[in-house]
């Protein structure tokens, strides 16, 4: 039958695109996204972007600094803190707190004997122990005032406090020696999360789109139908066939769900937030893009190829998840050190595992994304990965024809080499 391979395809396309699972779970995923891509603009209209935490701090305690802060959030243009002023003690604050009408309380120490050149401990206390915008922008403040108080004790003038006040410009540039100009800090910015998504993208498709392809087979064969598609269908179409429809569908919800997630993005409620947050889509490198489409191909077909080997030798689907352990462990390992290499792209380990073929997918986009490699590691990683494939890919075949037809217990290795010396693919 010449058109067996389109026939299972086909079939295998249609059956999941009318599985109840597969829709809900792609509304559910889409209507996510939905959300995750207008997050910005829901923030800013909740009110939670801009909204200032009230900081109380007790009436007369320690006046000269508290003026400090207010004069230095009332210079900002967004000021985190609110200062309000509480009558009392520190048992008054506390009563504020607990009432709500403060977010967290500010407590000077005050000691007897004041040293020279002394300044106060302060301790912010709050209900949460998570405060780390709040602190983090009160030890700001803090730290200005203390060195304009020093600055002020040492008698310098206004224009050596400006001069020591002004910040440092250092901008960050990605070197690249193929290019005369290059990475900027935004297009680098833009390279890491494009690195970042191609990863995890990589990871869900290979394990969500290879267990259904291993899930498929061995219910076919535990349910004897097997028996009868071979005798229309060569195993090889049916292995190929059943990868292929998978790809299809997989690419079909990907496209649905990157969709969502970039139209949301780019629609005109966002533009502020993006610009902000400094992400600017367009400075994405189409060649970048390209090299993630492509790995992202050759890490789908390398594991699937792998994982519907493994589920022609399964009859049941109790056993799979045992049988399929070895192929998840590659996976796990080829993401943990994409995750490290997110921080250290030119390390040793990324540097040797871009060239074994279950991580070159990972670790090699990583390095094209992050660092500058050299023209001949990525020709020689994707030469190794592109082998493998065709490789492992005869190899599965060849497991796939005896091992559709191996009932009963697990085979072992030994029993699996001796069928495939009696077929060829």
């Amino acid at each position: 039958m010449n058109n067996s391979l389109w026939t299972v395809l086909g079939f295998t396309v249609r059956n999941k695109l009318r599985s109840k699972a597969f829709i809900i779970l792609t509304v559910i995923l889409a209507v996510l996204l939905v959300v995750v891509g207008n997050l910005p603009y829901l923030i800013d209209k909740l009110g939670g972007g801009d909204k200032a935490t009230k900081v109380g701090y007790a009436e007369g305690q320690q006046p000269a600094i508290v003026q400090g802060l207010k004069d230095y959030y009332a210079h900002l243009p967004e000021p985190a803190v609110e200062l309000i002023a509480v009558k009392g003690s520190e048992q008054q604050l506390k009563d504020a707190l607990e009432k709500g009408d403060i977010s967290g309380y500010l407590a000077f120490d005050e000691p007897s004997e004041i040293p020279a050149g002394y300044f106060p401990k302060a301790t912010y206390s709050s209900k949460s122990a998570f405060s780390g915008g709040t602190s983090s922008s009160l030890t700001a403040a803090l730290q200005k005032i203390k060195t304009d108080k020093i600055i002020k004790d040492a008698g310098m003038t206004e224009e050596q406090k400006r001069q020591l006040s002004t910040p440092v410009s250092l901008a960050t540039q990605k070197v690249s020696f193929s290019n005369e100009k290059g990475k900027t800090e935004e297009e680098q910015g833009m390279a890491i999360g494009l690195t970042y998504v191609m990863i995890i993208l990589l990871f869900m498709s290979v394990m969500i789109s290879g267990q259904l392809i291993a899930t498929e087979i061995t219910a076919e064969k535990s349910s004897r139908v097997m028996e009868i598609i071979v005798t229309s269908v060569s195993p090889l179409k049916q292995m190929w066939g059943k990868i292929l429809g998978t790809f299809i569908v997989a690419m079909l919800q990907l496209v649905i769900l990157v969709g969502a997630l970039v139209i949301n993005l780019l629609s005109p409620q966002n533009k502020d937030s993006l610009d902000k947050l400094g992400i600017d889509l367009s400075s994405i490198d189409p060649t970048l893009v390209v090299y993630a489409i492509g790995f992202y191909l050759a890490g789908f077909f390398l594991y699937a190829t792998l994982f519907a080997a493994v589920g022609s030798i399964v009859s049941r689907t109790e056993d799979l998840g045992q049988a399929v352990l070895p192929i998840t462990m590659l996976t796990l390992v080829g993401f943990y050190v994409a995750m490290f290499g997110l921080t250290h792209p030119d390390h040793i380990l990324i540097q040797v595992c871009q060239y074994v073929p279950f991580f070159a997918p990972f670790l090699m986009f990583l390095r094209i994304g992050l660092s500058e490699p050299a023209w001949w590691e990525i020709v020689l990683s994707v030469g190794i990965l592109f082998v493998s494939i065709l490789a492992i890919g005869w190899l599965s075949a060849k497991i796939y024809r005896v091992g559709v037809l191996m009932y009963g217990k697990r085979p072992s290795v030994k029993e699996i080499v001796k069928a495939m010396r009696a077929y060829k693919v």
